[in-house]
């Protein structure tokens, strides 16, 4: 049963790969990532059961933490063009610099 689990996993893993190259947007291209990452936690998951290793359900967690801030900033990328800008006037001028 849990074989069955992991070829499933493992299949819908090549199908988001396939999305992820050939998706027609950008966005799709992240939702693509953002399922690969969860199928992989999940992946992890059955592989910790089936061996036993309890330690490897935190490896998951700490992959699920890194592939949902991943998505975010990849998003943050895509719709507002950089990373530092964080107030909401489009003034992306430093302390000190003259306007």
């Amino acid at each position: 049963m849990f074989i069955a689990a992991s070829l499933a996993i493992l299949i819908t893993m090549g199908l988001a790969l396939v999305r992820a190259l050939a998706g027609p947007t950008t966005y799709d291209r992240i939702a693509a990532v953002n399922m690969f990452g969860t199928k992989t936690v999940l992946l992890i998951a059955v592989l910790a059961f089936l061996s036993g290793r309890t330690d490897l359900l935190d490896i998951a967690l700490v992959y699920a933490l890194i592939n949902f801030i991943g998505v975010i900033a990849a998003l943050k990328l895509v719709t507002q063009g950089d990373f530092h800008s964080s107030d909401n006037s489009g003034n992306t001028t430093q302390k000190g610099e003259a306007e």
